[in-house]
């Protein structure tokens, strides 16, 4: 299932927490061999980790981590500003766009990583559409395209840099009902389980009421 939990609300699900740092720490260390930092028990975390973010994640049946991403408003400091504005043509600052960054698959889901990746995009526009946003901006690297391009939601890419293996770029995704219900498609979700989930975590919402 959907959650959606901010980083202070962590401590109460603590083996979610926990593996899904321990899975970023895999991801992004050991798979991708970007520069993070990983602590002493196996943990992925950065300073916006410390920001009180928003998290979007897949909970397995058994509490833990499937896969995640994470969500912060332009209008504070993010990634996207402060490493990255150089791509995008200039910093990005809007309380109608959020970024999103580090989304993560669990490693053992290699069969699932379709269902469960169109899933977390799923929770990504649900947060666009009930929080009146118009887009979500991020950064990704060439694995990423085709991921995007299978959801059927790829970005309008606003700047790239780097070759081959090595290139990342700077992208802006749309919120709209029609990304939504491709989503729930892809996902294998209804719109009622959903919206129920958004609605354990925020309270019922224009989607939920008009789902009802």
């Amino acid at each position: 299932m959907l959650r959606y939990v901010y980083a202070d609300q962590l401590d109460t699900r603590p083996n979610l927490g926990n593996s899904m740092f321990r899975d970023r720490a895999i991801q992004f260390g050991e798979r991708l061999s970007w520069d993070v930092k990983i602590d002493n028990t196996g943990c992925e975390k950065d300073q916006y980790d410390e920001m009180n973010p928003l998290y979007v994640v897949w909970q397995l049946p058994n509490g833990l981590h499937g896969g995640s991403m994470r969500v912060l408003p332009t209008t504070a400091p993010c990634m996207v500003n402060d490493r990255f504005s150089q791509i995008a043509g200039g910093p990005i600052t809007s309380p109608l766009i959020w970024e999103s960054t580090r989304f993560c698959l669990c490693p053992s889901l290699e069969s699932q990583k379709f269902r469960v990746s169109a899933a977390i995009m799923l929770g990504g526009c649900e947060i666009g559409l009930n929080f009146g946003l118009r887009h979500a901006v991020g950064v990704f690297d060439r694995r990423m395209v085709r991921i995007y391009s299978a959801l059927g939601w790829s970005p309008e890419i606003l700047g790239s840099a780097g070759t081959g293996r090595q290139k990342i770029s700077v992208g802006l995704w749309e919120f709209s009902l029609p990304v939504r219900n491709q989503l729930l498609a892809r996902a294998g979700i209804t719109p009622e389980v959903s919206a129920r989930w958004f609605d354990q975590a925020f309270g019922v919402s224009e989607l939920a009421e008009a789902c009802a």
